[in-house]
C-alpha cells in the first residue's frame, strides 16, 4: 500500500513539474535584436511552427533589415479555463490519492464514481490526469495563425486558411509601401 501511494504521489509531483513548466514544445518568443525596420508579429500555436520558421527564413531574405517575432497564440479567457483546469486536475488527483471525500466538506454524499475511484486509485488519477490533459489541448488548439505589422495584415480565424507565401509578400509589400508613403507626406498646417 505504501508503493501505491509513493507512484501516485510520484505522478502528482511530476504532473506539477509538467504543469507549470510551461510549453516548452510549443513557438518560443523569438526576436532579431539588430534588425531596425518594421516589426511583423506572428501569434501562432505550437502546430505552426515549422511554418513559421519556413516564412521567417525566406522574409529575412527578402526583407533584411525587418524584425520578426514570434509567439503562442493564447486567448485571455481560454488560457484562464486551462489553466484552472490544470490546477483542478491535481487538486482532484491529490484528493484521490490522500482519500479525502471533498463531497462531506459540503455535507452531500459522495458520488458512485468517487467511490470508485477511491477504490481503484491507478486507474482513477490515470483517468483524471489524461482526461484533463485531452480537455485542455482541445481548448489551446486554436488553430491560429496571426500576422501583424503594426496593425492586422493577416488571421487564419477569420480567412480560414495559411497564406501563401507569394500572398504574404504581396500583404507585406503593400503595408510596407503605404507606411513608405504616409511617412512621407507632407504635413499640412491650417
Amino acid at each position: 500500500m505504501k508503493w501505491l501511494r509513493f507512484s501516485l504521489l510520484a505522478l502528482g509531483v511530476f504532473s506539477l513539474c509538467c504543469a507549470t513548466s510551461g510549453d516548452s514544445s510549443g513557438v518560443k518568443k523569438m526576436k532579431m535584436q539588430f534588425a531596425t525596420g518594421p516589426l511583423l508579429k506572428f501569434q501562432i500555436i505550437s502546430g505552426y511552427k515549422r511554418v513559421f520558421e519556413e516564412y521567417t527564413q525566406a522574409l529575412y531574405q527578402r526583407y533584411p533589415d525587418i524584425r520578426i517575432e514570434g509567439e503562442n497564440y493564447l486567448p485571455i479567457p481560454i488560457y484562464h479555463i486551462a489553466s484552472f483546469l490544470s490546477v483542478f486536475k491535481l487538486l482532484v488527483i491529490g484528493l484521490i490519492i490522500i482519500g479525502r471525500d471533498p463531497f462531506a466538506l459540503f455535507g452531500m454524499q459522495a458520488p458512485g464514481i468517487w467511490e470508485w475511484g477511491q477504490g481503484n486509485k491507478i486507474y482513477a488519477c490515470m483517468m483524471v490526469f489524461f482526461l484533463s490533459n485531452m480537455i485542455e489541448n482541445q481548448l489551446m488548439s486554436t488553430g491560429a495563425f496571426e500576422i501583424t505589422l503594426n496593425v492586422p495584415v493577416w488571421s487564419k480565424l477569420e480567412s480560414g486558411h495559411l497564406p501563401s507565401m507569394q500572398q504574404l509578400v504581396q500583404i507585406l509589400d503593400n503595408e510596407m509601401k503605404m507606411n513608405v508613403h504616409m511617412n512621407t507626406r507632407p504635413h499640412h498646417h491650417s
